[in-house]
């Protein structure tokens, strides 16, 4: 019998894994805790092979807003911080609170089983095996890119973004950027300052929400002002947009086939900038490609040696996949939760319209009281279980967002983290970490 049955073996040592170590610590419950990469940050370092990381990367909310709970990002850090400062935050997040030395690091897990008797087996690639009384997988959900097939037969290079690193690749070609993600934003506008040519294609019409207004991050703006109804922050803040950006089709853009916040937010400010200059054009959907040769719905064609696939990852968890069910979006409680296999949580899967690390760090509280009052027997550990069961709350805040694979299981920022409080004050649990033992000791990693 494995010393490590009754621990909790946390797979995966990014934002979410290392968000679930410390609240574990924090209750002194035992862990385990694997990472396949060589040190914490997960795919914010840009050196962690197959992480979709690019050089003008940087958060789309704004550091103010997106700090763990008890430990903030420092106010040196830029409104949006670059990915370096990303990762040099996590690295002292880990080291703040001493979960750095317990990491398995260079360690990659093969499968997850889960036994007869409740417990799980984690079988790592090198075959050492380890048994468990819970498992968290925090693998990320950005490692896995979904890749349609393009219509006809184009000769130029196609690639997905996840292997995008900086503009140097661009030089000297025509590029095509497709999708209107927020990392397909990135690379258009990388695009536009060094490719020979620019385009963007997108199959619908987006609220392009600038990064700052009135001088502020955008986000810190809705987060402290007045709560007021979705239908009225939809007409104050979509009228403010049309003031800012004026008409889109002006700039070739299709007009939003959806009302504001229906879809994940596309923040950024320079897009509208390279398409006012000319940098860059845009494009609808595309109809066909033959040769070198793009042809779009619009019935426009344009040349190009490079399309570049901004399309988006799908949820994927192949040590575990078979517990996890829908590779697209898992049907998980809260979006951490297995409805279906006692002991097995999943952190990093929410899609939701704000940052995602206090989300996260919420999720791994709620996840480590509850191991706590099943491991003590509390009543409140049966409660909790029946809710995981048959707990269906609408977490959509009254949006309708639109029919596509990015927004299966989405969720309202706003209403996720009012349903999470309510439940975790019903439980009497905390929704948020607490600051480091010796605060006055913040070691911050630079990461050059």
């Amino acid at each position: 019998m494995s010393e490590n049955q009754y621990d909790t073996c946390v797979i995966g040592a990014g934002p979410a894994g290392l968000a679930v170590a410390r609240a574990l610590a924090e209750r002194e419950l035992p862990y385990t805790h694997i990472e396949r990469h060589t040190g914490p940050g997960g795919l914010w370092d840009i050196d962690n092979p197959g992480s979709p990381m690019y050089e003008s990367a940087h958060f789309i909310s704004s550091r103010t807003l997106s700090g763990f709970g008890g430990y903030p990002m420092p106010d040196h850090f830029a409104d949006y911080p670059p990915h370096r400062q990303i990762l040099s935050y996590l690295t002292s997040f880990a080291e703040a609170y001493g979960l750095r030395d317990r990491i398995e690091f260079g360690t990659e897990v093969r499968d997850v089983e889960k036994n007869h008797d409740g417990t799980w087996t984690v079988t790592r690639a090198d075959g050492r095996a380890s048994v468990h009384g819970q498992v968290v997988v925090c693998t990320g959900s950005q490692w896995h890119p979904n890749i349609p097939d393009l219509p006809g037969d184009f000769t130029g290079e196609i690639r997905h973004t996840v292997t995008y690193r900086g503009s140097d690749e661009l030089r000297g070609k025509r590029v095509l950027v497709v999708g209107a993600g927020n990392s397909g934003l990135d690379i258009a506008c990388d695009a536009a300052r060094s490719a020979d040519h620019a385009a963007i294609s997108m199959r619908r019409g987006y609220w392009f929400i600038p990064k700052h207004l009135f001088g502020r991050p955008v986000d810190t703006i809705a987060d402290g002002g007045p709560h007021l109804p979705m239908w009225l922050q939809q007409a104050v803040f979509g009228g403010l947009l049309r003031l800012v950006n004026g008409d889109p089709r002006r700039l070739g853009l299709q007009k939003p086939d959806h009302k504001l916040f229906e879809t994940h937010p596309a923040i950024n400010s320079m897009l509208i900038h390279h398409l006012q200059h000319g940098d860059v054009t845009a494009k609808p959907a595309i109809a066909r490609t033959e040769g070198r040769t793009v042809h779009f719905a619009d019935g426009t064609r344009d040349d190009f040696d490079l399309i570049l696939l901004a399309t988006g990852y799908l949820h994927r968890v192949p040590a575990a996949q078979k517990y996890f069910g829908d590779e697209q979006h898992p049907d998980l409680y809260l979006s951490a939760f297995s409805r279906e296999h006692d002991g097995l949580f999943g952190v990093g899967f929410v899609e939701t319209n704000s940052g995602a690390y206090q989300l996260f760090d919420s999720q791994a509280q709620l996840i480590a009281s509850f191991v706590q009052d099943t491991q003590d027997g509390r009543p409140t550990a049966e409660r909790f279980a029946r809710m995981i069961r048959s707990d269906r709350p609408d977490l959509t805040g009254g949006l309708k967002f639109v029919d596509s694979p990015r927004h299966t299981g989405y969720v309202h920022s706003e209403a996720f983290v009012k349903y999470l409080n309510k439940v975790a004050s019903g439980m009497g649990w905390r929704t948020a970490g607490r600051p480091p033992r010796t605060a006055s000791v913040r070691p911050e990693a630079v990461a050059s």
